[in-house]
């Protein structure tokens, strides 16, 4: 009978052959995953997305928006305020299939994204996404645990006008992540120190007091982008997509992710 090693020693050929790239005919060595930035490339190329989801892209810039939350697949995420549901619609993606978005709108907010909202999450794409109409203060419904990415984008300024208690909103977000999760805000710079009146009248929110309402909910602040920075805007201008016309996408945005500790 052969030795061990000689009955292995045809296998073993073949793999070196497989994993170096050369050798018997019919054998590819594996192609590397795709990197995170790659997937998200791809994902935001994905000739699927809806074509006025397309026309946002440069100034929203959702493969940055999803590299700075760190989405993965299989997480448990939700989007706080969605409108139409731009950012949901990213997210549910790149959770993949073993994944679960929770989709939140405002009952004030549903009359205005009209059938938009509904007619998006009915898309295939979309079959983990759970609609919640609920108000800010507390946005997310019971079965919401385990959280391990919330997401506003451009929404916090607005919790201010709606005379939302944003002190109850973010002890609610922190409730709802598990340990280690992420809240990540991105919003339009006010000037700093700018008053409530800046969120209606602007649509703007001075960066400084975001982070002081939040961290004093229990979150810690671990990181901050610059890819929605904008040195030439002067902010005093409305950002809202209704008033912005041309300038949409290009106020001075800051990035925010903190984390539950």
């Amino acid at each position: 009978m052969p030795r061990p090693e000689a009955r292995l020693a045809p296998v073993l050929a073949l793999v070196a052959c497989a994993t170096s790239g050369g050798g018997a005919p019919g054998v590819h060595a594996a192609q590397p995953a795709p990197t995170p930035a790659e997937r998200w490339a791809a994902l935001v190329a994905d000739a699927d997305r809806p074509d006025q989801d397309r026309a946002l892209d440069a100034g929203r810039k959702p493969a940055e928006m999803l590299a700075f939350c760190g989405v993965r697949a299989g997480m448990r995420a939700a989007d706080l305020g969605a409108g139409r549901g731009y950012t949901t619609e990213l997210l549910a993606r790149a959770v993949g299939p073993t994944g679960t978005v929770f989709s939140q709108n405002p009952p004030r907010f549903v009359p205005m994204v009209g059938d938009d909202w509904a007619k998006r999450l009915a898309r295939p794409a979309l079959a983990r996404v759970i609609r919640v109409e609920r108000d800010f203060d507390g946005p997310l419904p019971p079965e919401a645990k385990g959280l391990d990415l919330v997401v506003m984008h451009a929404i916090y300024h607005d919790t201010i006008w709606l005379g939302t208690d944003r002190a109850a909103m973010n002890r609610a977000i922190l409730d709802a992540l598990a340990p280690g999760g992420a809240f990540v805000v991105i919003d339009s710079s006010a000037v700093a120190g700018a008053g409530d009146g800046v969120a209606r009248e602007l649509h703007r929110v001075d960066e400084a007091r975001v982070r002081e309402e939040v961290t004093a909910a229990g979150f810690r602040l671990a990181a901050e982008s610059d890819a929605w920075r904008n040195p030439q805007d002067a902010r005093d201008w409305n950002a809202s997509p209704g008033a912005a016309g041309e300038r949409r996408g290009t106020s001075d945005r800051f990035a925010l992710r903190f984390v539950k500790p």
